[in-house]
């Protein structure tokens, strides 16, 4: 494994140790001070795409506390734009939360199921002179924000009394403008060093057919208003989420300090997964979905829970990855490289081995009884006990055309004409001729056996290796893809010479191969079946596409890792 660019689970002096949990410490005391009596916490994406790797860990931190200290967790959709919302990815994230391996506290909920609650506390704010609604067009109202280094300045429509306020913001609700038209916004403090304290927009306009509400509504709060409201009515005690949201914590404290919110969650950030070689933006997944740079949303090249699902990773691999990582608040870049340990030591103890050959070179053993057949065993797992498999051996076989040069370098160990290798689980054959097509390609091998060879070491010689073969009449044949990287750079995001992230595509990231032939156990393999291939791999059986008698079989992971030579 290439070494981790942050691995906070290890200690160059001690060893490995604990992995960090900031968070753990301030439970625990919240719980002993009898501040809490239960923790509740949250996941709450928004449903406008599939959930990605960095997802993960928000999931694994906001569940795995709440298991750990024996509260619960809610699953709501903090759904404010209808316009990038879609049910397919509503069932997307519900299916990712469970298949993870957690259970949200009672049904899914929704943000728009405070919409009517949220209206009402806008109208409040408005009534105690702490909101007003605007006419500035955005172009205007980003100049009147100010910077970084200078402060904004007053709407002209900041004074406008209560009773104005109140009538433009019914308008607003009964569809009276179009889109951007107007907003509604707090009446904060434009001159704050806190951008988003700079009067911040409460409430737009959005024509937009809502898949909860219908078309109840042509307003849509925008989400750090929904936001802690929504936690403070579902009784969050802690709003867990990632340092981004760290700068907005003032803003969302002010609405819970000037609402008659019914609690007064607190909210806490923790440093986002940022793995190299992958892209976690929501926008730049979707286009290249969109743009057809990869299959779908499940494409297994793509950093989302669904492709790493269809690729074979485990549940338990990616709940391992994020315990490893940990969760502080410092940023940084963790290894790819990191993850596919998990999943190799994950794989390594549960998925039973196997033989299958990508590149099938036909041999055919000519002193091996023509019509024999011997049912050989072999065991599905070198130290767990998962049983045998049956491979029938005969005369005819197949192995992989890697496994056989005409003139090998030095060190080769595979065979070579007049060469021995020993056939996994079976004899010792030698090459004896190679036949060739017109195009001088090799398209069969003739070898000889030993018979006294089975589950022995042939007398007075060494043979070089040993690899894996396949009955040609028994074997089943198969599609096989290997999958590799997306991306070439480690960071595709930091595109140099106004180059897009498109540009850093691998475009060996995908190989397909047919005519592949796997031994006879794996025809039956069902979807999400897992398998080690011997000297090839870890692969699962494709969720979408394999079916029992014509598997599909994609490549999860190498058996060590070569990426980085």
């Amino acid at each position: 494994m290439s070494k981790p660019t942050v691995d906070p689970t290890s200690n160059s002096k001690t060893g490995p140790a604990v992995p960090v949990n900031f968070l753990r410490p301030i439970i625990q005391a919240d719980l002993d001070s009898g501040k809490h009596s239960q923790i509740v916490t949250r996941f709450p994406p928004e449903p406008n795409g599939y959930l990605h790797i960095g997802h993960a860990k928000s999931i694994c931190v906001n569940f795995g506390l709440a298991q750990e200290f024996g509260g619960v967790t809610h699953l709501r959709f903090d759904d404010t734009n209808p316009a990038k919302e879609d049910q397919e990815y509503i069932d997307a994230i519900e299916r990712d939360v469970k298949w993870l391996g957690f259970e949200w506290a009672g049904e899914v909920r929704y943000a728009s199921q405070y919409f009517d609650q949220l209206h009402d506390w806008a109208v409040e704010l408005i009534k105690a002179g702490k909101a007003y609604v605007d006419d500035l067009t955005p172009e205007q109202a980003k100049e009147y924000r100010g910077t970084l280094t200078e402060p904004g300045k007053n709407s002209p429509f900041r004074e406008r009394s209560v009773e104005e306020n109140l009538d433009w913001f019914a308008r607003m609700k009964a569809g009276e403008f179009k889109d951007g038209e107007r907003v509604l916004r707090a009446k904060i403090d434009m001159a704050s060093p806190n951008m988003n304290l700079r009067d911040p927009i409460l409430y737009r306009i959005r024509h937009a057919h809502h898949h909860q509400t219908g078309d109840k509504w042509c307003i849509y709060p925008i989400y750090d208003f929904t936001h802690g409201q929504s936690d403070a009515i579902e009784g969050i005690t802690h709003s867990i989420c990632t340092l981004e949201f760290e700068s907005h914590r003032p803003l969302y404290e002010w609405f819970l300090d000037n609402l008659p919110v019914p609690c007064k969650p607190r909210q806490y950030e923790f440093s986002r997964l940022n793995l190299n070689y992958t892209i976690t933006s929501k926008r730049k997944l979707k286009q290249l979905v969109d743009e057809q740079h990869v299959n779908g949303w499940d494409d297994p090249r793509m950093s989302t829970l669904s492709g790493f699902r269809r690729r074979g990773y485990t549940p338990k691999s990616i709940r391992n990855f994020c315990e490893m990582i940990g969760t502080n608040r410092s940023d940084g870049v963790v290894d790819f490289g990191m993850l596919e340990f998990s999943i190799r030591d994950d794989l390594d103890q549960s998925a039973p081995r196997a033989m299958c050959v990508l590149r099938p070179l036909k041999v055919v053993i000519t002193n091996y009884p023509e019509g024999q057949v011997e049912n050989l065993e072999l065991p599905r797992h070198p130290k767990e006990d998962m049983g045998v498999r049956v491979l029938p051996f005969a005369r005819e076989i197949y192995i992989d055309r890697d496994d056989f040069m005409e003139e090998p370098p030095k060190g080769y160990k595979r065979l070579e004409p007049a060469g021995e290798v020993r056939l996994r689980g079976s004899y010792v054959i030698r090459a004896d001729e190679a036949i060739k097509d017109a195009d001088g390609n090799i398209v069969e091998l003739r070898c000889s056996y030993d018979p006294d060879t089975l589950g022995k070491n042939p007398e007075g010689r060494k043979v070089k290796g040993v690899i894996h073969w396949v009955p040609a009449a028994a074997s089943v044949e198969c599609e096989v893809r290997l999958y590799d990287r997306l991306f070439r750079s480690s960071n595709p995001e930091k595109a140099e010479d106004g180059a897009s992230f498109l540009d850093n595509i691998n475009p060996d990231s995908l190989q397909v191969l047919t005519g592949c032939r796997a031994e006879p156990s794996l025809g039956n393999a069902q979807p999400e079946d897992r398998f080690q291939f011997e000297r090839e791999g870890y692969f699962c059986a494709d969720i979408k596409d394999s079916k029992p008698g014509a598997p599909v079989f994609n490549r999860t992971v190498t058996l060590r890792d070569s990426w980085g030579q």
